[in-house]
């Protein structure tokens, strides 16, 4: 898997890297797509054997190019991908998995996650992950986009607590969740991992804010790394967090899988919290 010493268990039996690979705005556009699938392998030699997809990503575009790039390798990775709240109804999941299932290429998703809460309840959308599950068309299932009431609400019904994980945006100039959902995973569900998309931050301001910050060029040009390589280890710090960063390239997949072995000191730690103080109060859950 490389960097194997860096995985977190998700779910009671599988074990993940710690940086894996997300796919949203792949599959957009085809004359870019020979470029992702070499991205996504060389993720993947690279030991970023995890990749984060979604029916959403290209209107089913982004699993297809998943799947061009899994083919041949599949018991190598694994595959999470999201299902559109409007079809995480006890029919519409069912239909949503088999589309997601054959553009993948694969006969089982390791990991389907409820992409945000819509109007379906928590409790039907629980119930046809479980059946999903028994008839082993996934392995197991989570959610995304969910904040500390709605796993709170989550954990109430029926077969809510098979969830694994919660899917978020987190990053440095992004902290929200440390102040309740979190510790609530961490405290109110024993071994629930939280996901982090857009581990780098996603577009203009916040990339820019967190790869051009002094401290965190510092710690990078200390340890001769890139600055997205020191963002990334914060990220995956306490082995409790997994970080899905898009990579456009081969180079780009391959830096981002080689964070893994990044360990920050207490000092390099404690220089960030400066740079990018955590949340003193409740934070609304940002979502992309």
């Amino acid at each position: 898997m490389g960097h194997g010493d860096r995985t977190v268990p998700l779910g009671p039996a599988i074990r993940v890297p710690a940086i894996g690979q997300g796919t949203w705005r792949m599959g957009e556009r085809a004359d870019r797509s020979a470029a992702e699938v070499r991205a996504l392998r060389a993720g993947i030699d690279a030991g970023a054997a995890l990749i984060d997809t979604a029916e959403m990503y290209g209107e089913g575009g982004a699993e297809r190019v998943v799947g061009e790039a899994i083919a041949g390798r599949r018991d190598e990775v694994v595959i999470v991908t999201k299902v559109y709240p409007r079809n995480a109804g006890r029919r519409g999941a069912k239909d949503a998995c088999e589309r997601s299932l054959s553009r993948l290429g694969t006969d089982t998703v390791d990991l389907y996650l409820l992409h945000w809460q819509g109007t379906v309840p928590l409790s039907e959308t629980a119930a046809v992950m479980g059946e999903l599950r028994d008839e082993g068309k996934i392995r197991f299932w989570g959610v995304s986009n969910l904040d500390t009431a709605a796993m709170r609400k989550l954990w109430r019904v029926p077969s809510g607590q098979a969830c694994v994980t919660d899917q978020v945006l987190y990053h440095l100039a992004s902290r929200g969740i440390e102040y309740d959902l979190l510790p609530w995973c961490r405290d109110t569900a024993p071994g629930l991992p939280v996901m982090a998309y857009s581990p780098l931050g996603q577009g203009g301001r916040a990339r820019r804010r967190i790869l051009e910050d002094p401290t965190v060029g510092a710690i990078a040009r200390n340890r001769g790394v890139r600055p997205g390589q020191v963002a990334l280890a914060w990220v995956i710090r306490d082995g409790d967090v997994v970080a899905v960063p898009k990579a456009a390239d081969p180079d780009h997949a391959r830096r981002n899988a080689e964070a893994a072995g990044i360990r920050l000191t207490e000092e390099e730690l404690t220089a960030l919290d400066r740079a990018f103080p955590p949340p003193t109060g409740p934070v609304p859950l940002e979502i992309l």
